[in-house]
């Protein structure tokens, strides 16, 4: 007699409630709201641009690349303050995927330039749209009449803390 085959059963499980988590001091601390707001932004900003293939990283880098013809990777690192070395597995990849190409430099062998294909200047623009109206929320959440001045702070805050801040 020939056996039935077992189906499994897949039993998923509710998630437990979140425990109430009293982060004391830290809750206070503007580094760690900082850090959430970032966490809650780009991620809202994924599910906007939900299949386009990228998150804000990726777009910064992108749209960075296409607004700057001939930009260098050791350039495009500083301007997003990111060590070349976690930039380049992002272009690597950009590059695999047909978005950017790199050309060694001749005044420099050890530098690239880099460049926007058009298959990398559509998705560029594809995620643009997305990011306008992730904009558009934030103004919502922060008040447009507030938009300068947060933006100030925050400049304030990436420049007293900024890596050649306190030499």
């Amino acid at each position: 007699m020939a056996r039935r085959p077992v189906h499994k059963l897949k039993i998923v499980l509710p998630e437990p409630a979140p425990r109430d988590i009293d982060f004391g001091w830290l809750g206070s601390t503007v580094g760690l709201h900082l850090r959430l707001a970032q966490e809650a932004a780009f991620q809202a900003f994924a599910r906007r641009a939900d299949g386009a293939d990228a998150s804000p990283w990726r777009f910064a880098v992108l749209f960075l690349i296409d607004a700057n013809p001939g930009l260098t990777q050791r350039d495009l690192a500083a301007a997003i303050r990111r060590n070349t070395s976690s930039l380049t597995p992002v272009l690597d990849d950009l590059c695999r995927s047909g978005y950017v190409v790199r050309q060694r430099l001749e005044s420099d062998r050890r530098a690239y330039t880099l460049t926007l294909t058009p298959a990398g200047q559509a998705a560029t623009a594809e995620l643009m749209a997305s990011a306008v109206a992730h904009e558009r929320e934030i103004d919502r959440l922060v008040g447009r009449a507030n938009r300068a001045e947060f933006i100030q702070i925050l400049k304030r805050i990436i420049g007293g803390l900024g890596k050649d801040a306190h030499r």
